[in-house]
C-alpha cells in the first residue's frame, strides 16, 4: 500500500503545474461526492422522519380533539334535552290554560246551555219544540292525554216548529244573549206555509268534557 503511494506521488511530481491543479480539482470533486452520498442519504431520512412526525403531531391533535368531545358529551346530563323540552312544553301548557280560561269568560257554560235555551223557547211565541238532543262533546285541540286541559266543543240540536217571524224572533233572541253561543247548522224547510220546520245546532266551548244530559221533548 505504502509503494503504490509512492509510485502516485512520483507520478504526481512528473506532472505539470496546470496538470497538477486538475489532478487536484479532480481528486477534492470525487472526495466531496464521496463524502456527500451519505450526506445526502442521512438528509432525505431525516426529511421523511420529520414528516413522519408531523403526521403523527396532526393525528394526536384530531384525538385529543375527539377526546375532549367525547368528555364533555359524558360530562353533560343526558337528560338536560329532554328537561329543556318538558319546560318548554310547560311553558306553553301554562299559556295555553290561560288563553282558554280568558276564552271561556264570555261563554254560555255548557251545562247551562239546556236551560237556557228551554227558558228561550218559553218567552217566544209561535215557537213549538219537537226534539232537544245534546251532541257528543268534541276535543278541538291536539294537546295529548297528558295534558291537564283542553277545549271541547258542546253541542245541543234542536228540532221545532214555527213561522218565520217566531223562527227570526227565537234567533235574534239567541244572539242578543250576554254569553255566547255559536251557530253550526241550521236547516229552515216549509211543509206548509206559513209552518216550517227547523233544524238548529248551537254549540259552546268548555274545557269539561263531560256529555251534556238532556231530555228528548216531544
Amino acid at each position: 500500500m505504502k509503494q503504490k503511494l509512492q509510485e502516485i506521488a512520483a507520478r504526481f511530481d512528473l506532472l505539470s503545474q496546470r496538470e497538477r491543479v486538475m489532478v487536484a480539482s479532480a481528486a477534492l470533486i470525487v472526495i466531496g461526492l464521496l463524502c456527500y452520498m451519505p450526506l445526502e442519504s442521512l438528509l432525505l431520512k431525516q426529511s421523511k422522519l420529520t414528516q413522519q412526525n408531523r403526521g403523527i403531531v396532526a393525528e394526536n391533535q384530531v384525538s385529543m380533539q375527539q377526546i375532549a368531545l367525547y368528555n364533555q358529551r359524558l360530562a353533560q346530563d343526558p337528560n338536560d334535552e329532554y328537561n329543556a323540552r318538558f319546560a318548554t312544553l310547560e311553558q306553553q301548557s301554562t299559556e295555553l290554560d290561560k288563553q282558554l280560561s280568558f276564552q271561556m269568560v264570555d261563554m254560555v257554560p255548557a251545562d247551562h246551555m239546556p236551560a237556557l235555551l228551554s227558558q228561550l223557547l218559553e218567552k217566544v211565541r209561535g215557537i213549538k219544540l219537537q226534539n232537544f238532543q245534546s251532541i257528543a262533546p268534541t276535543p278541538l285541540l291536539a294537546v295529548g292525554e297528558e295534558k291537564k286541559m283542553n277545549l271541547y266543543s258542546h253541542g245541543l240540536r234542536l228540532t221545532f216548529q214555527g213561522d218565520y217571524f217566531a223562527v227570526l224572533k227565537f234567533v235574534e233572541a239567541i244572539e242578543s244573549m250576554p254569553n255566547k253561543l255559536y251557530w253550526k247548522r241550521m236547516e229552515y224547510q216549509v211543509d206548509e206555509y206559513p209552518m216550517a220546520d227547523v233544524v238548529l245546532e248551537l254549540y259552546t266551548l268548555s274545557i269539561n268534557k263531560d256529555f251534556i244530559s238532556v231530555s228528548s221533548q216531544g
